[in-house]
């Protein structure tokens, strides 16, 4: 398991990888700034789908990191 280090630091790059510096900046502000209530927000996120879509989405994720 990682620590919360590790998690706020790979969290990060993550974010700067994919938004650039100034995008990623300004996604942390909105966060910051509005109420999230990240239970809610992911009981919702995946409504639309099955459980199999999730797994098969989920397993095609994973086998695409080792590549």
């Amino acid at each position: 398991m990682l620590t919360d280090t590790e998690i706020k630091k790979k969290g990060f790059k993550i974010l700067i990888d994919k938004l650039g510096d100034v995008d990623a900046e300004k996604f942390i502000s909105l966060i910051i700034k509005e109420p999230f209530d990240y239970t809610k927000w992911q009981s919702s996120l995946w409504s639309t789908k099955s459980i199999e879509e999730i797994s098969e989405k989920a397993m095609d994720y994973k086998s695409n990191l080792k590549k």
